[in-house]
């Protein structure tokens, strides 16, 4: 989900078949929209480690996956997961104590996605960055994906650097 941004929903429907060389095909989701999700090299070393020990579990589901029952993850199981996680290494309290949730990693994928995007690109060209992780995030529109957005000295400066080549161009004749 770190280096994805899948929704977990998204996560516990997929299924061995959507795993292809090009990446993971995210079908109907939120939206009744399927995508293709294009994977890190690392990732897809990741997720083939997985599937190793993944067959060990003699899982009969085709859910990518699964308890080590064999039988597929439920939503809610991952939530649980993560925290308990969170916890034990320190980034979470107790019960009702604020800490950090499972969906900030989609969060934080789109903030570190569009990072990149603005660092790397000639072109300045912020706008169609935004439309390409709108889509690549499954969403409706680009104006869904700016709640995943913060404020960070990369993107700040990104503005600045923007809008004072805007007033450049505007002041001058």
């Amino acid at each position: 989900m770190a280096t994805t941004g899948l929704r977990r929903c998204e996560v516990c429907a997929l299924r061995l078949t959507d795993i292809t060389p090009d990446g993971l095909v995210v079908r109907e989701t939120k939206f009744q929209k399927s995508r293709l999700v294009p994977l890190h090299r690392s990732t897809v070393d990741a997720l083939g480690r997985y599937l190793t020990i993944r067959q060990r579990c003699a899982a009969t589901s085709e859910h990518v996956f699964v308890l080590s029952t064999g039988r597929p993850i439920n939503p809610d199981i991952v939530t649980g997961m993560f925290v308990k996680l969170a916890r034990q290494v320190g980034l979470r309290g107790g019960p009702g104590e604020p800490g950090p949730r499972l969906h900030d990693l989609r969060h934080r994928f789109a903030v570190r996605s569009l990072e990149h995007a603005v660092a790397t690109d000639r072109d300045n060209s912020a706008n169609r960055h935004m439309l390409a992780l709108a889509t690549y995030l499954g969403h409706s529109s680009v104006s869904s994906t700016y709640w995943y957005l913060e404020a960070t000295p990369v993107l700040l400066r990104h503005i600045a650097r923007e809008a004072e080549h805007a007033h450049a161009r505007r002041a001058s004749p």
